[in-house]
């Protein structure tokens, strides 16, 4: 009988196993209340992308951070701002802060910047399906929008 076969009779015996021989045997913990640093971030993702969709409509102003008004690094501040996380006030400093992440492991929440070279010059939140919550620019209004260049950098908040 191997190691992996006799667990069950061991925890059945013992009534509980400490992390360590569940490691050694390739066993997993699962501990209530306790996320990975990942789905607590999407989890922050997903309720800043939430508080960014409810301003749909909002007007958009240069160096506006809301509640009613806003530019575009306004709006992801705002966000997050709402669920507990600080970010800097520019899209530049807001890219230099996040955890990049490739455009395969983006996820909802997730912050977008739009680039030319090496410069940030726009930041919205992904939506999914290639879709993005955002101020654009001056007389336009926070709105859901198709991505619309592959000059893109994406950027997890921590």
């Amino acid at each position: 009988m191997t190691a992996l076969n006799r667990v069950p009779s061991l925890l059945t015996r013992a009534g509980t196993a400490s992390a360590l021989t569940l490691a050694a045997v390739g066993g997993t913990i699962v501990a209530p209340g306790l996320t990975s640093s990942a789905e607590a971030a999407t989890s922050h993702g997903t309720k800043a992308l939430k508080v960014a969709a409810s301003k749909k409509g909002s007007p958009y102003r240069y160096g506006a951070v809301g509640p009613n008004r806003f530019d575009c690094s306004g709006l992801t501040l705002y966000s997050y701002k709402r669920v507990g996380k600080k970010l800097p006030r520019t899209a530049a400093q807001q890219y230099n802060k996040t955890r990049h992440v490739s455009a395969a492991n983006r996820t909802h929440g997730d912050l977008v910047f739009f680039h030319s070279g090496r410069n940030v010059y726009h930041v919205g939140i992904y939506a999914g399906k290639g879709r993005i919550w955002h101020a654009p620019k001056t007389g336009t209004v926070v709105r859901l929008e198709k991505i619309w260049t592959k000059n893109v950098w994406y950027g997890r908040v921590r």
